[in-house]
């Protein structure tokens, strides 16, 4: 039995602390009743071993509660990237300011920015270019009919 405080109050103390979830408690008690077993769990513990105990069993629970951190802490930093994922998503989500003639967009610094510069820098997204049928007709092909009018080469066929 230790002094001034029993295993259970040293859980209830430690899970009380900020980011205490991160932390393997295990209880390693001379109490082997089913009612402190669960009073001690109930307190916070992750695990509970019983006098006398098994130095190999202590050495693997403590193995299991290492695992069972570094998996905790493992699925943190996920669900932060995931959390900060979304925000950007929802961020992308809202309205656009878009320039009508020009296309760029207004960033949140209020500078305007090509579109493809902007969702490189707000999301995962790469872009590939070409030409659509109606911007050929109207730009590409004029200027490729000029070219060859100076050149002195036959105009491309409609």
């Amino acid at each position: 039995m230790m002094p001034e405080m029993d295993g259970a109050e040293v859980c209830r103390n430690v899970r009380g602390l900020p980011d205490s979830e991160m932390t393997c408690l295990i209880l390693l008690t001379s109490k082997g009743r089913k009612e402190d077993i669960v009073a001690g769990f109930d307190s916070g513990a992750n695990d509970y071993i019983t006098k006398p105990f098994n130095h190999e069993e202590l050495r693997a629970r403590v193995q299991i509660g290492c695992q069972m951190v570094m998996l905790q802490t493992a699925l943190a930093a996920r669900v932060k990237e995931l959390e900060e994922a979304m925000a950007h998503i929802r961020m992308l989500q809202g309205f656009l300011p878009i320039c009508s003639y020009c296309k760029k967009i207004r960033n949140d610094q209020n500078y305007w920015q090509q579109l493809e510069s902007y969702f490189s820098t707000h999301s995962d997204v790469q872009f590939s270019h070409g030409i659509c049928p109606d911007c050929y007709e109207k730009h590409v092909k004029p200027e490729i009919e000029e070219i060859r009018k100076l050149d002195g080469r036959p105009l491309l066929p409609d």
